[in-house]
């Protein structure tokens, strides 16, 4: 696997985990919330940890998908026989 795929893979995984993980944690603004806002906004949504969260997330994913990868545990052939792919 090239740098450039491994990378493009890691952007993908990231961005998934992303949307997975900002709606963890999210309290609506309730009473106090500011004039003008919505109010379904968040009062306070902590995105540099939840930024942080995705990043490890992510590297986990994929270092498992890295290491299946590797180690021939799943090949593209298999996966194009199972599915009935043209070759």
């Amino acid at each position: 696997m090239s740098v450039g795929t491994a990378l493009a893979i890691y952007f993908l995984i990231w961005w998934v985990v992303l949307f997975a993980v900002l709606p963890f944690g999210v309290r609506p603004q309730g009473e106090g919330r500011q004039p003008g806002t919505d109010p379904g906004a968040p009062a306070l949504p902590r995105l540099g940890r939840k930024l942080l969260w995705t990043t490890f997330v992510s590297a986990v994913v994929f270092g498992i998908f890295y290491f299946v990868y590797t180690s021939g545990i799943v090949t593209l052939e298999a996966i194009s026989s199972i599915y009935k792919f043209p070759r």
